[in-house]
């Protein structure tokens, strides 16, 4: 909790520091890059730097965790600071980076603010960046320690490609298994690892996927979807992972990390929502589901471009079918002959059965997750029981919406 004096001065100056926060984070990070080039080689996402994405989601980050000190200062933001820390801990983050971004975050608050930045105001900022780092190194302490309590080894490991199946035109799923034969460690339905690639140039870069596949294996299942256009280096791994990885290939993989995990009783109707890639860790819930013999009623929503590029349709299809009271529901921007959807363009709940004390799981690209979500809320869904993941930076709380 923010002391008196420094919650009275963020209070009046949240305004001037969350309006400049974009130019803030431009700064920060060209300082951090420039004493530090490493960290964006091996460390940071190149395409969301590229793209301003990585910028957004810490602006965003930063301002509703300060707004949330001002406003609610008896309540901490949980879910926001867990999703980081899944983030960081599958990237093995550590508590000694932490005072390098202090250093040239406020290098770049003071650079762009100047002389408004006096002393009251540098020591009460530095007090919510304390608290934020310091709520985010202790659960992410809790992480490792877990991720090593589940045989994670508290790092990375190698692991072999055993299978690989072309799912769609652009998406992929790898069979893993750890190749030095020491045991899979263990994951919920829902969860990501981080792959760590050395591209061409050198650098070693990493992105998350999730885990197709409910936990219980000695092997792991990921999805690859190969990114196209963008501003270079906008899907340098997932393009590297389609060109260059074959059965018998090696990569670094981390412990599974994420929030997103299927927690609902036996008797807890079920929502699971997706769009294109954001099929993986729905896959995943599933199967989970129809293994644990769920009783309750499962409602399966899912959009996607065409049924060609639908990857893992007759899984998506099959699991459902199996739950005794499942349903799915697709809908095409481009149905085709023979494997219609239930309608064409953007999801629409008007028709579909949600029942009280259902609780939903979203994944997909923003705008999709904020369109469900807010027919979800006209259902009279509880925004409790309303979880969702992205790929990517969470700009979530960087854009206005519901």
């Amino acid at each position: 909790m923010l002391s008196e004096q420094s919650a009275a001065t963020v209070r009046a100056t949240l305004p001037a520091v969350g309006g400049a926060l974009g130019e803030i984070s431009d700064r920060f990070y060209a300082g951090l890059f420039s004493a530090h080039p490493e960290l964006l080689r091996d460390l940071f996402n190149r395409g969301n730097q590229a793209s301003g994405t990585q910028r957004q989601a810490l602006a965003g980050a930063f301002a509703a965790f300060a707004t949330q000190l001002v406003e609610q200062p008896g309540v901490r933001p949980d879910a926001m600071l867990n999703r980081i820390a899944h983030k960081h801990a599958s990237l093995g983050i550590a508590p000694e980076q932490y005072p390098v971004v202090h250093k040239h975050l406020f290098a770049a608050i003071a650079d762009v603010l100047g002389e408004a930045v006096t002393p009251r105001v540098a020591a009460a900022w530095t007090e919510v960046y304390w608290l934020m780092a310091n709520a985010l190194i202790a659960v992410e302490k809790r992480l490792y320690a877990a991720s090593e309590a589940e045989g994670g080894l508290g790092g990375w490991r190698p692991w072999e490609v055993v299978e690989r199946v072309e799912e769609t035109a652009d998406v992929a799923t790898f069979l893993l298994r750890p190749a030095d034969g020491s045991p899979a460690p263990g994951f919920r339905a829902g969860q990501y690892v981080s792959v760590r690639v050395e591209l061409p140039d050198g650098a070693r870069q990493t992105r998350q996927y999730s885990l197709v596949g409910a936990p219980g294996s000695s092997v792991r299942r990921i999805g690859v979807k190969r990114v196209h256009g963008g501003a270079a280096p906008d899907g340098e791994v997932s393009n590297h992972l389609h060109a260059r990885v074959r059965v018998g290939s090696t990569l670094d993989v981390s412990a599974p990390y994420g929030d997103l995990v299927l927690d609902a009783g036996s008797r807890t109707p079920v929502l699971l929502a997706s769009a294109g890639i954001g099929v993986t860790p729905m896959i995943a819930m599933l199967e989970q589901l129809v293994a644990t013999g769920h009783r309750a009623p499962v409602t399966v929503v899912h959009a996607d471009r065409s049924p060609a590029e639908h990857a893992l349709r007759d899984e998506h299809e099959a699991y459902a079918a199996k739950l005794g009271d499942g349903v799915a529901h697709f809908w095409y921007e481009r149905p085709e002959a023979g494997r219609p959807g239930d309608r064409r363009g953007r999801v629409d709940l008007s028709g579909v059965a949600v029942l009280p004390g259902t609780r939903a799981y979203l994944c997909g690209p923003l705008p999709f997750m904020r369109a469900v979500r807010a027919q979800l809320l006209e259902k009279s869904v509880d925004p409790a029981d309303i979880h969702y993941e992205v790929f990517g930076p969470d700009l979530w709380l960087a854009k206005p919406g519901p």
